[in-house]
């Protein structure tokens, strides 16, 4: 049995925030957290992102397409627990440490040269990096990417989180740009499950946001990050 699916793409920053909170209330409460692939770059790929995007973005997502490809060696070779450590792993070297990210047209994130001592250090086979660059596992990326807009609807990002899976509704988010203390996790986590409950809940949003507080971004644990306006997924570019 599940209590949570959660789907992920390693490169969301706000996805890997919800994930921490996640890992603190699954350690609370004794939740089994099943982790489920969304590729943004996959989401997006009728999208022009000149024209929709800041111009890392394209580069920043199908790094987090590359990574999901190991993400995936990993599941067939460690199962799920594996694919949590591996995004933990890859998590902490992209989020919590200083920006790891790249020029138009590149981005490390999804090089050999990032994932190899992530791989050493979580003790992991190091040709795993060949999934890097094999594209025929993106059609189980792609299913899984399918599977959850079917559960939560197209307009959406990432996290999506489905509750008491396979028949629990399934929803976009919860967003947070800062993590909560760890005595207060499990309060404002029933809050999410209070609404995630009620049949008839479907949308409580606001596309201004904080920036998150991770390192990558320049915002240090303790600080608060500039309120900015975000659509679609990234800072909105067109007022």
């Amino acid at each position: 049995m599940t209590d949570l699916r959660f789907w992920f793409d390693p490169v969301c920053p706000f996805a890997w925030l919800t994930s921490r909170w996640v890992e603190e209330v699954a350690r609370r409460r004794e939740y089994t957290v099943e982790w489920r692939f969304i590729s943004l770059r996959l989401l997006n790929a009728h999208v022009d992102y000149a024209t929709h995007f800041p111009p890392e973005y394209e580069a920043g997502h199908t790094a987090g397409l590359r990574l999901l490809r190991v993400a995936a060696r990993v599941r067939d070779q460690h199962g799920d627990d594996g694919v949590g450590r591996f995004y933990t792993g890859v998590g902490q070297g992209i989020h919590d440490a200083e920006p790891t990210g790249g020029t138009p047209g590149h981005d490390r994130r999804g090089t050999r040269d990032f994932l190899a001592p992530v791989l050493a250090d979580l003790g992991l086979a190091p040709d795993l990096a060949d999934a890097l660059d094999d594209d025929a596992l993106d059609a189980g990326i792609q299913a899984e990417t399918d599977e959850a807009l079917a559960l939560a609807g197209k307009d959406v990002g990432t996290p999506i989180l489905q509750f008491l899976p396979p028949d629990g509704l399934a929803f976009f988010g919860p967003v947070i740009s800062r993590l909560p203390a760890p005595e207060d996790a499990v309060a404002l986590w029933d809050h999410v499950v209070g609404l995630a409950s009620f049949p008839g809940f479907t949308e409580l949003k606001r596309s201004l946001r904080e920036r998150p507080q991770l390192r990558s971004f320049g915002v240090e644990p303790g600080e608060v990050g500039q309120t900015e306006d975000w659509h679609g997924g990234s800072r909105r570019q067109k007022r």
